[in-house]
C-alpha cells in the first residue's frame, strides 16, 4: 500500500533526527554527555522530534509495522516535553546509544524516495 503524504514526511523527519542524534554522540561517553548541557538539550530535542513524527504517522501505517515500538517512542517524547525537570540523563544517553541505531535500521527500508528538488 502506498504511503500517505504525511507518513512519508514523518518517516523522513524521524530518520533525519535519529541520524543526527547518532552523529552528535559519536565518540561521546556518558560522563562527557552529562557534562555538556548543550549536547544533552540537542539530543533531547531530536528525541522529541522522533516522537512527534511517530505520533503524526497514520494509525494504519503504525499498525502495519508493529515491530517498531511506536507507543514507547511517543511516550518518551511526552516525558521529555512534560516532565523535563525529571529527565534521567543516563537513561536518555543509553536510549540514544543503544536503541536509536536500531530504530534507524528499522526505518531505513520503510523510507520512500525523496521527491526531486525543484
Amino acid at each position: 500500500m502506498p504511503l500517505e503524504r504525511g507518513d512519508a514526511a514523518s518517516l523522513w523527519d524521524m530518520f533525519t533526527a535519529a541520524k543526527g542524534l547518532v552523529a552528535s554522540l559519536k565518540d561521546v561517553g556518558l560522563e562527557q554527555y552529562r557534562a555538556n548541557q548543550e549536547l544533552r538539550l540537542a539530543v533531547e530535542r531530536r528525541i522529541e522530534i522522533i516522537g512527534e513524527a511517530a505520533r503524526r504517522l497514520s494509525p494504519l501505517f503504525r499498525s502495519e509495522h508493529p515491530e517498531i515500538p511506536w507507543r514507547r517512542i511517543i511516550a518518551q517524547r511526552n516525558v521529555l516535553i512534560h516532565n523535563y525537570d525529571e529527565i534521567d540523563h543516563e537513561r536518555i544517553w543509553r536510549l540514544a546509544i543503544e536503541e536509536i541505531p536500531h530504530l534507524i535500521e528499522q526505518l531505513e527500508p520503510l523510507l520512500p524516495p525523496l521527491p526531486p528538488e525543484t
